[in-house]
């Protein structure tokens, strides 16, 4: 056997350590790399299931998106269909569909069982023809073909009054005041005004009376309430009205002391007082009725109380209209709308015939020389005279005589016409905020025009603009910022608007001074973007 030299076993014994040394390397790397391949298919398998994971998520949702789409699109389309079906129903009063006017409240729409329901808010509960709105919405979304059936209910949300906040509480919460005015005694002015009341409150609305003339009260006469004597509340200091058959009722007549004995400023004074620190509450109409003449009292009760509108009572005779007629220009001067004229003691029948005994044309000739679009006869009627003596107003005491019926047609026009100038009012001027510019429809015209908002606040007449004493400017050309907007525009009565500014002036601007201010002309049109 050959000898092997020991160097030789040292170097063959080096050589097979690391020959054995490089296998285990190779081993471990293998054993790495698989272990490395396996983590990265797991990761990828994780990476599937979870990207899987996710697409059929947003499958799922696109899904459910998709049929709450058509969902909504089948809701949507029904919904259009009945609010089309409904714009066919024109408000008399605006001249809009009830739509526009935004009369349809709570719409419910359930298209598997083809039922329907909704409910018509009306501006008053006293609404004339809140009737035909009911039936007439009823056929039209009933002629839809998949309508089975139509649940339709009628409410009212009386208009709030015009700037509230600056009227004393007491009138604060009454929708409209109503003017009965004849400017001269015995015409029957207090008749009107008490039937003319209980004839809005049997139309559904809320109703109070005040007899403004102190010198000679009427409504204790016309009327009978339990209570007779108006109470006054300590804590508060304010008058509690009485009533009667529903309406609430303040006179001074009631105060217990019959009729005044003073001088014109203390009955003034009274007046005041009586009309604004009554608890009158939420009123959708206030009648006053007005006492005879045109001056100091008058004049104070048509700028302390913001007057809705005017009904005119007068005779047939010339005496009658000549007096007649200082009241409409007075109530013109002070931009409160007459709406009505009542002649009073027109005729009576008799023998088969129409009797005239105080002759014609009285209330026509108010009519044709003023403007006033209605005209109501009212005959000779003993009944009419006993019911007034009675304290039971004629329109209660015989609801379906020739007399109630002229008063129910009296009252629908007050609604009416009270509707209409209210939303005459609210809409007369308005800022545009793309044109950036004051648009004025001033109330009974046609024409719209344009102002620069700069232009109307420089044009401001009140003593913080204007020296009283030497008329000198205060508020300079640039002193007004040209890009100036208003903050807000609030109707102040029949006559004017409240503006205010951003540095918090607030300008009374009165519909005569904006009509006489500089317009604009050639407004540019938008570009679409600014659209």
């Amino acid at each position: 056997m050959p000898l092997l030299h020991p160097q030789s076993l040292r170097h063959s014994s080096f050589e097979f350590q690391t020959q054995r040394s490089n296998s285990t390397k190779r081993l471990l790397l293998s054993h790495k790399f698989l272990q490395s391949q396996s983590s990265i298919i797991s990761i990828s398998r994780t990476r599937i299931l979870k990207r899987v994971s996710q697409k059929l998520s947003i499958a799922k949702a696109a899904s459910a998106q998709a049929s709450s789409s058509v969902g909504e699109s089948v809701d949507k389309t029904s919904e259009k269909d009945v609010l089309k079906a409904l714009s066919q129903i024109i408000d008399p009063d605006f001249g809009t569909d009830i739509v526009s006017c935004g009369f349809v409240k709570d719409l419910g729409i359930d298209e598997a069982l083809g039922e329907v329901s909704f409910r018509l808010e009306l501006t008053t509960p006293a609404c004339p023809v809140k009737d035909m709105f009911e039936n007439k919405a009823n056929e039209v979304v009933a002629a839809l073909p998949w309508v089975k059936k139509v649940n339709v209910t009628m409410s009212a949300q009386p208009a709030k009054p015009i700037f509230a906040g600056q009227l004393p509480f007491g009138l604060s919460r009454i929708s409209n005041i109503i003017a009965v005015s004849s400017c001269k005694g015995g015409v029957g002015k207090s008749t009107v005004a008490v039937n003319l009341a209980y004839t809005l409150a049997g139309m559904g609305a809320r109703v109070g009376i005040f007899d403004a003339d102190v010198y000679g009260p009427s409504l204790p006469t016309m009327v009978n309430p339990e209570s007779r004597i108006l109470e006054m509340n300590p804590e508060k200091k304010t008058i509690i009205p009485t009533e009667y058959m529903g309406v609430k009722l303040v006179s001074f007549g009631f105060a217990g002391q019959g009729r005044a004995i003073m001088r014109g400023p203390m009955v003034s004074g009274v007046i005041n007082q009586l009309l604004t620190t009554t608890e009158w509450g939420e009123l959708d109409y206030l009648v006053i009725d007005m006492p005879p003449g045109t001056g100091d009292i008058q004049l104070t009760l048509c700028q302390v109380a913001p007057l809705t509108a005017a009904v005119i009572v007068t005779t047939p005779q010339k005496l009658a209209f000549i007096d007649v007629a200082k009241g409409v220009r007075m109530f013109s001067k002070l931009k409160v709308p007459c709406v009505a004229v009542v002649e009073n003691m027109c005729h009576f029948d008799a023998d088969g015939k129409r009797y005239y005994p105080f002759g014609k044309g009285s209330g026509s000739e108010v009519v044709k020389q003023f403007g006033i679009p209605h005209l109501f006869d009212l005959p000779i009627r003993p009944t009419l005279s006993a019911s007034g003596d009675s304290g039971t107003p004629e329109v209660v005491s015989d609801p379906l005589s020739d007399v109630a019926r002229t008063f129910q047609d009296l009252g629908v026009c007050v609604v009416q016409q009270c509707a209409k100038i209210r939303q005459q009012v609210s809409t007369a001027v308005t800022y545009d905020k793309y044109l950036k510019a004051i648009r004025v429809k001033v109330p009974n015209s046609d024409e719209e025009f344009l102002l620069h908002p700069a232009t109307v606040r420089r044009n401001d007449r009140s003593a913080q603009s204007v020296d009283e004493w030497t008329g000198e400017q205060k508020v300079l050309y640039g002193d007004v910022a040209e890009d100036i907007e208003p903050e807000d525009i609030q109707p102040m009565g029949n006559y004017a608007v409240s503006i205010t500014w951003p540095d918090g002036f607030s300008q009374i601007a009165p519909y005569d001074q904006l009509e006489e201010i500089e317009r604009l002309v050639d407004v540019p049109p938008l570009s679409p973007v600014e659209v």
